[in-house]
């Protein structure tokens, strides 16, 4: 479909599907898989039995896919945050981890919501698509907050191995210059760019007193840590994570996979 850039274009060629076909497929094995089955029911030799032995793969495929998922009570912080910096930094194939960080902030926002005298009368609104553009969903961060009048109240945008810099700040005040924001936080694993720790608390001063949003720039690990001293119980939050794993979309079955991993070595 022309108007969605996400599509492949390889099978878009104005050529036949034959042994010529020239569209990139990737990888070269998949391209042979798809010429030589389109062949086959064109010569109408056993089809039933090919549809048959295809979708019984896609059902393999499919149960696969499920899988339940640890959900360990009673952890020390120390404990919990070692298990999420092994989920986030794991080694993965596809895309899909960078959402991991902001699952975890959420699940720790959907406790404090309910927890913390801050948020009372507050709400935590649903999360977007992963691919969901900012511009278009007129939210401001992966996470935001409103107040009882439904108003931009607290936002936080997440950022998975990337250094916060001072262009960061910059582009994050493009996002919320026109709202009423209260505090604004903007978080990394990578942490801060210490050499430009300077500019970014000048940038954050200059925002400051131009707009009154406050904006915190920080780690995610060390945020992490202290929204969950601030739990009475951290066995929801791991029970909030553990969830949100298992219906985000953006994930991948290795994803979740290797949340159990993790868990079965501890």
């Amino acid at each position: 479909m022309a108007e969605s850039g996400w599509l492949t274009r390889s099978l878009e060629q104005k050529v036949p599907y034959d042994s010529n076909y020239s569209g990139a497929i990737r990888p070269d094995s998949l391209k042979t898989a798809f010429l030589e089955t389109i062949d086959f029911i064109q010569k109408g030799e056993k089809v039933d039995k090919l549809v048959s032995f295809l979708f019984q793969g896609l059902i393999i495929q499919r149960n696969a896919q499920q899988i339940d998922l640890a959900k360990p009570h009673n952890l020390q912080i120390a404990t919990i945050i070692e298990l999420l910096t092994k989920h986030f930094d794991a080694k993965y194939s596809s895309d899909g981890a960078s959402r991991l960080p902001v699952l975890a902030l959420y699940a720790a926002y959907q406790c404090l919501v309910n927890e913390t005298k801050r948020f009372e009368g507050k709400a935590l609104l649903p999360m977007e698509s992963h691919t969901s553009a900012d511009s278009r969903s007129g939210r401001i961060g992966d996470i935001d907050i409103v107040d009882e009048k439904n108003k931009a109240f607290e936002a936080v945008e997440v950022k998975h191995g990337i250094p916060i810099t001072t262009q960061l700040v910059k582009d994050a005040f493009e996002k919320f210059k026109t709202t009423q924001v209260n505090r604004y936080y903007l978080l990394s694993t990578a942490n801060i760019d210490t050499t430009q720790k300077a500019e970014i608390d000048k940038e954050i001063e200059r925002i400051k007193n131009i707009h009154g949003c406050h904006v915190i720039a920080n780690g995610l690990i060390p945020s992490l840590k202290y929204y969950l001293r601030l739990l009475s119980d951290t066995s929801e939050f791991i029970e909030n994570y553990v969830n949100l794993i298992e219906i985000d979309t953006a994930l991948k079955f290795e994803h979740k996979k290797e949340w159990n991993n993790i868990i079965s070595q501890m």
